[in-house]
């Protein structure tokens, strides 16, 4: 029987045998190791990296943390209360890290920092646009 191009095993004596399970396995092994290598590029397509920047998220996120945000998390819905997002800022040119603490019908969020004696939030800018939420915070690297 033939898997995906790997070799066949044969009955063969001794040391040949074991020199074509050797091959065999190798061959296995390296179309393992191809197809693990194209779902990781797949996966790090398909997010975004971005180092944390002041301390509106601690202890959540610390400053000089990076994390993994999905750009099309909310190309077909709307964010989630609870949800952590990337945004632009409504007056500047930064970018922000929030919760979602409210949605309306529109698709508007209220975002508010984990840290609310030290965030700028929507308590101060009021409700984001759907269209300034860049996408949701998947992972944080250690």
């Amino acid at each position: 029987m033939k898997c995906s191009g790997l070799p066949r095993i044969g009955i063969l004596p001794g040391t040949k045998l074991v020199k074509q399970i050797y091959n065999y396995l190798r061959a296995a092994m390296l179309e393992e190791a191809s197809t693990a290598k194209k779902l990781l590029l797949l996966l790090v397509g398909a997010r975004k990296r971005l180092r944390v920047t002041g301390s509106s998220m601690i202890p959540l996120l610390q400053p000089g943390e990076e994390i993994l945000f999905h750009p099309q998390a909310y190309s077909h819905t709307f964010p989630q209360v609870g949800d952590i997002i990337v945004a632009q800022h409504p007056f500047q040119e930064n970018k922000i890290v929030k919760r979602v603490a409210a949605v309306l019908e529109d698709g508007s969020c209220f975002l508010i920092g984990e840290n609310h004696v030290a965030s700028t939030d929507s308590r101060s800018y009021g409700f984001v646009a759907i269209d300034k939420i860049l996408g949701r915070v998947t992972n944080k690297f250690p």
